[in-house]
């Protein structure tokens, strides 16, 4: 946590001045089973399984760095899974796993706003990007945003969290990083950042609570 600072007699931690969000699985629900029963894959493993096998292709790691174009994205996986699906089909299908999340609600992004600046840590792609842009109102109140295909580099390398650090615009021992990755979590430590792993909504009011920004 950040330094502390005097109030009469009593010192109490200085809140962040700024806060890095994850995206999937903290501020979006993620649903594979979405994505896989529109592409209708001729595969007989379930949905969790051939989304962790997508994942796990040579190819993941250029399409979330911004190396692969979307349409080519389409036509590997219609190859790899057996599909015949159009590109737009494919964009709808693949965007249908970004699903709201009840329990984050932009009355508490939008009172974040006004304590300290709010920035997007991501590993995405390019169709997941334009669509979280035209489709979530969250993303008003980040006025800062870091996607993996941008920047070329992906969770956990030094790269994008330094990146997210310089559009933060203060130093790292100033900046709270809240992601659900353990892994990224530890990197971001690494990195000089306040980090927390998110697990629920009450456990980060706990922690935002913690260091006075609620």
């Amino acid at each position: 946590m950040a330094r502390l600072r005097k109030n009469g007699s009593r010192t109490r931690p200085l809140p962040p001045a700024a806060i890095i969000f994850d995206i999937g699985r903290v501020i979006v629900r993620l649903d594979p089973r979405h994505v896989l029963s529109v592409l209708k894959s001729n595969r007989m493993e379930s949905p969790e399984k051939i989304w962790a096998d997508i994942q796990l292709d040579p190819t993941w790691k250029d399409w979330q760095e911004g190396r692969l174009a979307p349409s080519d994205w389409c036509a590997h996986l219609n190859q790899r899974l057996g599909l015949r699906v159009s590109f737009d089909q494919f964009s709808r299908a693949w965007n249908s796993v970004i699903l709201p999340d009840p329990n984050l609600s932009d009355f508490l992004f939008a009172r974040l706003s006004r304590r300290c600046r709010l920035v997007l840590l991501s590993n995405t792609d390019p169709l997941h990007v334009d669509y979280l842009l035209s489709h979530f109102t969250f993303m008003r109140y980040f006025p800062a945003r870091v996607f993996s295909c941008r920047v070329g580099a992906s969770k956990p390398e030094t790269k994008i969290y330094a990146a997210a650090i310089h559009a933060a615009g203060v130093p790292p021992a100033r900046i709270l990083y809240v992601d659900d990755v353990l892994s990224y979590v530890r990197a971001g430590r690494r990195m000089g950042l306040d980090a927390i792993q998110f697990t629920s909504l009450r456990q980060l009011t706990a922690g935002l609570v913690l260091r006075n920004l609620l």
